[in-house]
């Protein structure tokens, strides 16, 4: 099987491997220098895990397509989902990485892949998808501070309504870029 570039799927996957492992370095070195970065084999196993799947997802998903508007569509999605995962993961974003209403962040990634699937990943679903996901985004933003989820200072409520903002204008980004792409795609843009 060969990917749209004729490269391939196995040195596709070859050079993925090798780039999240090149990644894995970086945190690898860092520990002999610092006591502040501590990572232990499972963290190296589950980043490992984010990157080789985000990637492969991309791959997967973009490999019949030569439309440069969808695939950046599709990065930038994958790069949110997984910066989300990321970073609920590594401190949480409400309270530490410890406070179980940071699961209910995972429901919104079940909400982008439910979505792409029904969407059968074509870019007028996908729209739909992406503004799902911010609501999602935010509803778990108005649980957390309604529900008390969080510790009780004004700092921190601030922090719940930048982080998740900040989360849902990532969607929102993606969602456009989709509907950019259903209205124009930039590889049939013609030169001026």
């Amino acid at each position: 099987m060969t990917t749209k570039n004729d490269v391939p799927i196995y040195k596709f996957i070859s050079g993925l491997a090798l780039s999240v492992g090149l990644l894995l370095l970086i945190p690898l070195i860092a520990m002999q220098f610092s006591d502040e970065v501590v990572w232990t084999l499972s963290d190296f196993i589950i980043a490992g895990t984010f990157l080789f799947g985000t990637g492969l997802t991309y791959k997967l998903i973009t490999r019949k397509s030569g439309n440069v508007t969808y695939r950046i569509a599709i990065g930038f999605a994958l790069f949110t989902w997984l910066f989300l995962l990321w970073v609920n993961g590594a401190v949480g974003i409400i309270g530490s990485e410890n406070n179980p209403i940071n699961l209910l962040y995972f429901g919104v990634i079940a909400v982008g892949i439910i979505g792409a699937i029904i969407a059968r990943f074509q870019s007028n679903g996908l729209i739909y998808t992406m503004f799902a996901m911010a609501i999602a985004q935010a509803l778990i933003a108005v649980v957390a501070i309604l529900g008390g989820y969080h510790p009780n200072t004004e700092s921190a409520i601030f922090e719940i309504i930048t982080v998740n903002g900040f989360f849902i204008m990532l969607f929102i980004i993606s969602a456009l870029i989709f509907r950019f792409d259903v209205i124009k795609p930039l590889d049939t843009l013609e030169p001026q």
